[in-house]
């Protein structure tokens, strides 16, 4: 699973924010490195380890020839408290790192393999994640 090698702080403030203030991404929106590539339709918390079953499904699907690319990096620390502790006594145990992924953000990207490996590989991995995807194409001149 991805997670820093170091952070300069083990607990994060929460970040919350209601659905007025969320808005589209504004970097990583285009196809940098592959033909294909997953798109981020709305907003989710993704954790390192639904990335990480998403980049293995993704990677079966896609076979040998086939390369990936994951712009995503889970930097984020979530928390959690113990089950049946009472409120109160401070922030939970860091439980993992997350990512906040926006609307509009390339998840992944794929290439060496056909358009319809290309879509079935990233739809296998769309499922994994807690958001709905959409499989994008490089526009060809």
């Amino acid at each position: 699973m991805l997670f820093p090698k170091k952070v300069k702080f083990r607990k994060w403030q929460k970040n919350r924010q209601n659905e007025s203030k969320r808005r589209n991404a504004t970097r990583g929106t285009t196809l940098s490195f592959g033909s294909h590539g997953l798109k981020a339709m709305t907003f989710a918390h993704v954790k390192s380890n639904q990335l990480e079953a998403a980049r293995k499904a993704m990677a079966r699907a896609l076979g040998k020839t086939g390369r990936a690319w994951v712009r995503i990096f889970p930097d984020r620390p979530w928390t959690q408290k113990a089950a049946e502790t009472p409120m109160g006594k401070g922030k939970g145990d860091l439980q993992g790192y997350m990512v906040d992924v926006e609307p509009g953000r390339v998840i992944f990207e794929v290439d060496g393999v056909t358009d319809a490996i290309a879509v079935e590989a990233l739809r296998k991995a769309s499922t994994k994640l807690p958001l709905i995807g959409k499989v994008i194409a490089r526009e060809t001149k």
